[in-house]
């Protein structure tokens, strides 16, 4: 069964069959294919599809910018799109190069989250709302209430996601102190953002410490 027929079971009737596969082309499958198009552009449209598909869920539950904004970032960032892509076994619909094949790649959480952002610009196009609409409410909806299990407890990347809501601002790092012997150091880390410094955290490694400081500012920012 290809990508078509799952949708074709699903009561969804394709218009544009290429346009749909081009959403599981992945670059190392087109560098390897001449003529070929990978689906990067059907990210950029997906990522825009799921955004707005998310706040529309969201914005009802009648809770402040900030807690939607944490909710959305939960709901969609790329461990939990992973999870929704495995979920419904596009994974197995990816086409990858020989190389992205034999180490892994459709295990991969960035390579399926990519997918599933391309394969929703797919259908939007293809169909609009309604296939849409069909596919997130199967994965993404039931996690609305309980985010905690799809996301993945990593404060750098929802710090990130935070910031670059709206924007393109960044966020980096700083040493501000290490102390204590060599086999037991602590280190202290800032998060710091367009210069300024919004998170501070303190842990056994630089990790472990961005990772506190990370946790830090976005509960500050995110409030």
């Amino acid at each position: 069964m290809d990508i078509i027929e799952w949708l074709d079971n699903r009561g969804i009737k394709v218009n544009d069959p290429d346009l749909i596969r081009e959403a599981f082309m992945h670059s190392s499958y087109a560098n390897e294919h001449h003529g070929k198009h990978d689906n990067e552009r059907l990210e950029f449209m997906g990522d825009a599809v799921l955004q707005l598909w998310s706040t529309n869920a969201i914005f009802p539950l009648n809770l402040s910018e900030g807690q939607m904004t944490r909710l959305r970032a939960q709901l969609v960032c790329e461990h939990a799109l992973a999870i929704y892509g495995r979920k419904l076994h596009l994974n197995d619909f990816l086409l990858l190069g020989m190389g992205e094949e034999k180490t892994g790649g459709r295990e991969k959480d960035a390579i399926i989250a990519d997918m599933f952002e391309a394969f929703l610009g797919a259908l939007f196009l293809d169909q609009g709302w309604p296939a849409v609409d069909s596919i997130l409410n199967e994965t993404l909806l039931t996690y609305l209430d309980h985010p905690e299990d799809v996301a993945e407890i990593d404060y750098k990347t929802r710090l990130q996601e935070y910031v670059q809501a709206d924007s393109r601002r960044t966020v980096h790092y700083e040493l501000v102190d290490e102390t204590g012997p060599s086999n037991a150091p602590e280190f202290t880390m800032n998060a710091v953002v367009d210069g300024l410094i919004m998170g501070t955290g303190k842990g056994s490694s630089k990790k472990q410490a961005e990772q506190n400081a990370a946790r830090n500012a976005f509960e500050k920012m995110a409030r």
